[in-house]
């Protein structure tokens, strides 16, 4: 276990990243929701797999996990909306669906017109990481629309006050 220090020394130096941000949507059993993630990576190159990291106490992590597909969007500096929508409201209160534009995607999740591209990705697996669980995504559908515009990254979003807690 950390002591006091290192684990300030390890908070100090995260808060100073600016990892890119992400909206991930799902559906699963006739419900859909969406949330931002900034816990993500490419985790295998060949084949291609993306490890994405959502809270337990978020409202779509209980969709995501019932979900066998699940859309990840790329966020760019224009979509600061989105992620206030994504990222400062919760599922459990709010449809944020009814506030943005979208359309049904593969295996039932919905995919944003907003962002730099998406793409969709079978659950391969989900791995317990503390307050958060991993899914591995097998991307299989896609579309890069603005993808030379510049991220959205954590330095952007840190002052927003999250629907859930992490």
């Amino acid at each position: 276990m950390a002591d006091e220090a290192g684990a300030a020394a390890f908070q100090a130096l995260v808060a100073d990243l600016d990892y890119p941000m992400f909206v991930v949507t799902a559906a699963a059993e006739g419900r859909r929701a969406g949330c931002m993630v900034g816990f993500a990576t490419q985790c295998s190159m060949a084949p291609p797999r993306l490890l994405l990291c959502m809270s337990k106490r978020n409202f779509t992590f209980g969709v995501a996990a019932r979900a066998e597909v699940l859309v990840v969007h790329f966020l760019g500096q224009h979509d600061m909306e989105v992620a206030r929508l994504f990222g400062g409201e919760t599922g459990d209160e709010v449809d944020k669906f009814a506030r943005c534009r979208w359309r049904p995607g593969p295996g039932g999740a919905p995919v944003l017109e907003a962002g730099r591209g998406w793409i969709a990705g079978n659950v391969l697996e989900q791995v317990p990481f503390g307050d958060h669980v991993g899914f591995v995504v097998e991307p299989f559908a896609g579309h890069v629309g603005d993808a030379g515009a510049p991220q959205l990254g954590f330095q952007a979003v840190r002052d927003l006050q999250p629907g859930h807690g992490a």
